[in-house]
């Protein structure tokens, strides 16, 4: 499992939010650019990076940033934010970064995001669904996904939307619910999509608070994890969450 340590990007700052709400934003003092060497000391290939600002304003805002870090770094960068368009796309990819977030575009617009996939290939390209738990009992049509900075709900639940995209290889999954509230990771929902969707490379996102959550969600079937506020806070260092996930030689 590959671990994916997050920055998310207000106006240049690292910061993270709770749930997806603006109003609850913590502010760390690290510049992105030194997290990222940090991350890539302690043994990290890839980071994924948000910029929030695009989320918001439903367009990338921080391409000079993200261009710079895209040059600098000593890692692989997953970057999401706004990103609605083949040139959104092309300009990140351009700027240097391995792979492009895209999320509600494929939720209001199937053929643009399909479009996408065949422009630019599915392995430049992560889908990612936000969803809301809306039964205990994980089954098909309980994760409901929501768009635009987790605003507004789609009225469509994650297996209706993947399945119009039987190219897709990378999915970014995470349930708001847990968000950035170090409550632990969705593993049943995680378990489940890996059994609905073999064949996708399953990022999982949201909760995870300890090197317990991460071992679990390697034994769960993700291939990859993202793992921000309890990194931020010093819960553990990437070195330890490598080691809990089992993923210091497959990520080098």
């Amino acid at each position: 499992m590959i671990l994916y340590p997050a920055i998310d990007l207000i106006a240049g700052r690292c910061v993270r939010l709770a749930q997806g709400d603006f109003a609850r934003e913590t502010q760390y003092d690290e510049e992105p650019a030194a997290a990222l060497d940090r991350f890539a000391d302690e043994g990290a290939t890839w980071a994924h990076i948000v910029d929030l600002d695009g989320a918001k304003a439903r367009e990338p805002r921080q391409h000079a940033l993200l261009t710079n870090l895209a040059h600098s770094a000593r890692l692989k960068l997953q970057v999401a934010g706004g990103v609605r368009s083949p040139k959104h796309v092309a300009t990140l990819l351009d700027a240097g970064v391995s792979r492009v977030v895209v999320g509600s575009l494929a939720v209001n617009n199937p053929p643009a995001f399909a479009a996408l996939l065949d422009k630019f290939g599915p392995e430049r390209l992560t889908l990612a669904l936000d969803v809301r738990i809306e039964h205990e009992i994980i089954e098909r049509g309980a994760a409901m996904v929501a768009t635009h900075g987790w605003a507004e709900g789609s009225g469509q639940s994650l297996d209706q939307v993947l399945d119009q995209f039987p190219t897709v290889r990378h999915l970014l999954v995470t349930d708001i619910g847990r968000d950035g509230m170090l409550t632990g990771p969705n593993v049943p929902l995680i378990e489940a999509i890996v059994d609905w969707y073999p064949a996708v490379a399953l990022q999982a996102s949201g909760g995870v608070a300890t090197l317990d959550d991460l071992a679990i969600l390697a034994q769960s079937g993700a291939s990859g994890a993202i793992v921000g506020k309890a990194l931020w806070e010093g819960r553990f260092t990437v070195e330890q969450a490598l080691q809990a996930a089992g993923a210091i030689d497959a990520s080098r």
